[in-house]
């Protein structure tokens, strides 16, 4: 029962760590120059800011909390935490981006004066920063959902700067302060796809569906021309969180086969399944008949 194995999310703690501690820190100055320069791009650049602290605050999290062992009552451990963090950073993302996309709305209506240079200062800053977080998640945001939607806020921020960059340059040479709300909507309307994208995989997870990439009936006929197998019903591939995919069949041998020759099948079997579609979690039934599966379930 004991659990040793590192999620996708856990082997990349420290990077998470570390875009964390700057994050944080360049957010408590993005408020300051936001609240002093009056600006809503740079405000929004600092909510987006905020969501990446509490998102990787809540990844960081999730991470320690997955390597808690097994028990009992939680058979897979807490693995699946790091799956809770990642929707609740989707959800948490598209109810700030409709504030953004409200918020500049208003400020379309009147637009106040922004001091344009300061917030210039503080955006290349926020810049900076965030495309140092970008390095330190690019490889985890490739293997874990939860690192991926750290991944994901932190590039909505780098993108948010450089309207805010943009926005604040417009401003400070033509004096037409649309240019604050409009970056705004930019900013918010830019994650919505990404943050849906992300909590449909998180979603499909919890829901225990099959795996994007995964091909169900390519899986299926892979098993059922293994020699020594002559069906196979029952089958069920999901995951358990970003990295580790799992799989439950029964599998009918051949006739007349008996279940010690059934077991050099399952070993083959675990083999081909590991090294074509990269499923090492498998729970296979063996079954020895020579009766015809009448209902198979997929």
């Amino acid at each position: 029962m004991g659990q040793t194995e590192l999620s996708a999310g856990a082997k990349h703690r420290r990077a998470l760590l570390v875009t964390f501690g700057l994050t944080f820190t360049y957010f408590i100055v993005e408020v300051v120059g936001g609240v002093l320069t009056n600006s809503l791009a740079l405000l929004a650049d600092a909510a987006h800011m905020l969501t990446d602290v509490g998102g990787l605050g809540l990844a960081l999290f999730a991470t320690w909390i997955s390597r808690r062992p097994a028990t009992p009552t939680k058979t897979y451990g807490y693995y699946r935490v790091e799956i809770l963090a990642a929707l609740t950073n989707a959800v948490v993302l598209f109810l700030l981006s409709f504030y953004i996309l409200y918020e500049a709305y208003r400020r379309f209506q009147d637009p106040p004066e922004v001091q344009s240079l300061p917030m210039l200062a503080v955006a290349i800053v926020g810049l900076a920063v965030n495309l140092v977080g970008i390095y330190n998640l690019r490889r985890g945001s490739k293997e874990s959902l939860n690192v991926q939607g750290a991944f994901l806020e932190v590039v909505s921020d780098t993108l948010g700067s450089i309207g805010v960059i943009l926005a604040s340059l417009i401003m400070f040479f033509t004096g037409w302060y649309y240019a604050d709300p409009i970056f705004s909507v930019l900013i918010g309307l830019f994650i919505l796809p990404r943050t849906w994208g992300l909590m449909k995989q998180a979603v499909n997870i919890l829901l225990e569906g099959t795996p994007a990439h995964i091909n169900l009936r390519a899986v299926q006929e892979a098993i059922r021309v293994t020699p020594g197998v002559a069906d196979v019903h029952d089958l069920h591939v999901w995951t358990i969180t970003s990295g580790m995919v799992a799989l439950s069949t029964h599998v009918v041998l051949a006739d007349g086969m008996s279940l010690k020759e059934g077991q050099k099948v399952l070993e083959l079997l675990e083999s081909q399944l590991k090294d074509r579609f990269g499923i090492d979690h498998t729970t296979i039934q063996i079954e020895v008949t020579d009766r015809a599966v009448e209902k198979r379930k997929y």
